[in-house]
């Protein structure tokens, strides 16, 4: 009996109609996300440029200088027998300060003393004789021209002893002492002994471009911009810390500088703490001028290259767009911007680095860093 395999008619029968039903059927298509998708826009963040109230600040660099400065001189020659302060104490007008070997200088007081006393017996002697015509009105007046001289060379020498005691001509600070105890001083010149500063109050002098001062003149004359309160100044120590005083701008010169063109100008700050020195570099910072209206952008947000500043914009297509703007200064730590924006713009202030203009962005709102906890001074 002969046995038919029916297999072989059915697999090519299945296979044939497996194949008909791929030619039929479309290219699968990538999922959504996966290898050759569009890759979403990035995300970038921004703030939207309105008007507002504005303060143009400057900051400008300065030194700190006491408020007085005298320095303590011998003003009699001797040898230094005793030094009665402390290096760096704090010293009261009058005190005394050294003392200068007094001998000679007693002895010559004490001679000087005796002569004027005897020049001054001698006068009161003549003035009754010559009522009496016993003594001559010219000798009366040449002993009573010698009382004269022994009363000036006794004010000389009482003064002179008063002297080889060193005082303290103001109250404040005293630096070290120059001299040491067994110094000859005072012979030929005045010596220098040492130097007293009053720090508080202590100046900041500073100086600012005339170039500048000229171009804010004329832009408060315009009526672009407001004259300021000067009277509240902020000052940036050496650490980047602000000073928790305030001080107050006391005079601006009338005359520039013709090696700089620069005009000196001087502030003062409280210091009863005696943090701020004399010779620290600092940084004054200062309201000078302000508006009313007026777009304020980020620091950030500005770019600066040698073409001018310029700010990227983002529009409602999400393309980002570069925008030329002209800047009014620094208002604290924003830019004030005076033309090329006209306000509601979105201008990007995180992202540059991961947009370009002609990219498409996604923009989100930009949140400030919480500003850090002022330095307290004095701890």
């Amino acid at each position: 009996m002969k046995v038919v395999d029916y297999r072989a008619p059915a697999l090519a029968a299945f296979l044939a109609l497996l194949l008909s039903a791929c030619g039929k059927s479309e290219a699968p298509k990538p999922a959504a996300g996966g290898p050759g998708a569009a890759p979403p826009p990035t995300e970038v963040a921004v703030v939207v440029a309105r008007q507002g109230e504005a303060l143009l600040t400057k900051e400008l660099p300065g030194r700190l200088q006491a408020w007085r400065t005298a320095q303590v001189r011998a003003r009699v020659e001797g040898i230094v027998e005793q030094r009665h302060f402390v290096e760096g104490s704090d010293v009261k007008a009058g005190a005394p300060l050294y003392r200068i070997d007094a001998r000679t200088y007693r002895t010559s007081f004490e001679a000087a003393k005796a002569d004027a006393a005897a020049a001054r017996a001698v006068v009161n002697r003549y003035r009754p004789l010559v009522e009496m015509k016993a003594v001559s009105q010219q000798e009366l007046d040449s002993a009573e021209a010698r009382l004269r001289q022994a009363e000036a060379a006794l004010s000389r020498a009482e003064q002179d002893l008063e002297n080889t005691t060193v005082p303290a001509p103001i109250s404040g600070r005293i630096g070290r002492s120059l001299v040491t105890e067994g110094a000859l001083v005072g012979r030929g010149e005045a010596t220098q002994l040492a130097t007293i500063e009053q720090i508080d109050p202590i100046y900041v002098n500073f100086t600012q471009s005339s170039t500048e001062l000229l171009a804010l003149r004329e832009a408060i004359a315009s009526g672009r911009w407001k004259k300021a309160d000067t009277r509240r100044m902020e000052l940036v120590l050496e650490n980047d810390t602000v000073y928790a005083l305030p001080g107050k701008l006391l005079f601006s010169d009338l005359a520039v500088d013709p090696n700089t063109g620069a005009v000196s100008m001087r502030a003062e700050f409280p210091n009863p703490k005696k943090d701020l020195l004399p010779g620290m570099f600092v940084r004054v910072r200062y309201a000078q001028a302000k508006a009313d209206k007026l777009i304020v952008l980020p620091q950030r947000a500005v770019q600066l290259s040698p073409a001018g500043a310029s700010v990227l914009v983002v529009g409602e297509d999400g393309k980002v767009a570069p925008r030329p703007v002209k800047l009014g200064g620094m208002s604290g730590s924003t830019w004030t911007i005076t033309s090329g924006l006209n306000g509601g713009e979105q201008v990007m202030v995180e992202g540059h680095m991961k947009a370009y203009p002609g990219s498409v962005v996604k923009p989100v709102p930009w949140t400030p860093a919480a500003p850090a906890a002022p330095a307290t001074q004095g701890k």
